[in-house]
């Protein structure tokens, strides 16, 4: 048996590094190697794109997310491979970030 896509994430230049679910929402969020993040239905719809803070250190800093996790609430935390948090919310606005010394790998 093979399995069936129930969507297909259009959008991305690149290949997908990470995403994540909210079922209670019915968003995907998924990232890819050379960004940008973009939310997506359910089923596939591309409903917005996740601009990070690129006047911080250029547009190069918002490249390359590692980590997504999104609430019910509807928050959104993306980790960069530089080493920046930043906090959207599901209609795409920047909330916060933080940057860290630390690599999480």
């Amino acid at each position: 048996d093979f399995a069936t896509p129930r969507a297909i994430l259009t959008g991305h230049d690149y290949e997908i590094t990470c995403a994540t679910i909210c079922a209670e929402l019915g968003l995907v969020i998924s990232g890819s190697k050379e960004g940008p993040c973009l939310i997506h239905s359910m089923n596939g719809d591309l409903l917005r794109t996740l601009e990070g803070p690129a006047t911080l250190q250029g547009p190069e800093n918002c490249l390359r997310p590692k980590l997504i996790q999104a609430s019910r609430e509807g928050h959104c935390v993306i980790y960069y491979e530089n080493g920046l948090f930043c906090v959207f919310s599901v209609n795409g606005r920047l909330q916060a970030t933080m940057e860290t010394d630390d690599k999480i790998r």
